[in-house]
């Protein structure tokens, strides 16, 4: 008794066939031509029909930043001028002062290229106070029909700068 599985039995695929009967047919010579070089390149010419293999991509290098010298200089402060110019203006609304009650924060308009550190030393430097911390929102102006035009409101930069434990702003002006 054999082993090997009778074909005349099972069904086989026809399209498995043909492709069968295709490649018996077709001797190895005539297998399909290597692409031809072009005549500008005379090194393509030489390797004509050899397989060249592409390089890996360079991994790009990371360069870690040196931290300074304890003894080195510091960075020098934010200049007044600029700091006189990040605050642009408090923000009086009902939101605000929900802020100011629950979490001793205080809202200020300001300018939209302005970093944390630099509004808190605006902070700071204006009204005397120590601040906690500052989180900031990029508010997009809404667009806006204008008579018969369209426009856009401008862009808005808001920063939520927290006080120290027991200090206040006073915008209302009262006992100044």
């Amino acid at each position: 008794m054999s082993t090997a599985p009778d074909t005349s039995k099972a069904k086989s695929d026809p399209k498995a066939e043909a492709k069968a009967k295709k490649s018996a047919a077709k001797p190895a010579a005539e297998a399909k031509p290597a692409k031809q070089a072009k005549a500008a390149k005379p090194e393509a010419a030489a390797t004509e029909g050899a397989v060249t293999a592409k390089k890996p991509a360079a991994k790009k290098a990371v360069v870690k930043k040196a931290k300074p010298a304890a003894d080195a200089p510091k960075r020098p402060a934010h200049s007044e001028g600029r700091l006189a110019q990040v605050l642009i203006a408090p923000i009086v609304s009902e939101k605000a002062t929900m802020a100011a009650e629950k979490h001793n924060q205080v809202l200020f308009k300001v300018m939209r290229d302005a970093t944390k550190p630099e509004i808190k030393a605006a902070v700071e430097l204006m009204f005397k106070v120590t601040v906690d911390s500052v989180q900031t929102v990029q508010h997009k102006g809404k667009t806006k029909r204008f008579g018969k035009g369209s426009g856009r409101r401008d862009h808005v930069k808001k920063a939520y700068v927290c006080l120290a434990a027991g200090q206040e702003l006073n915008f209302s002006g009262e006992g100044a």
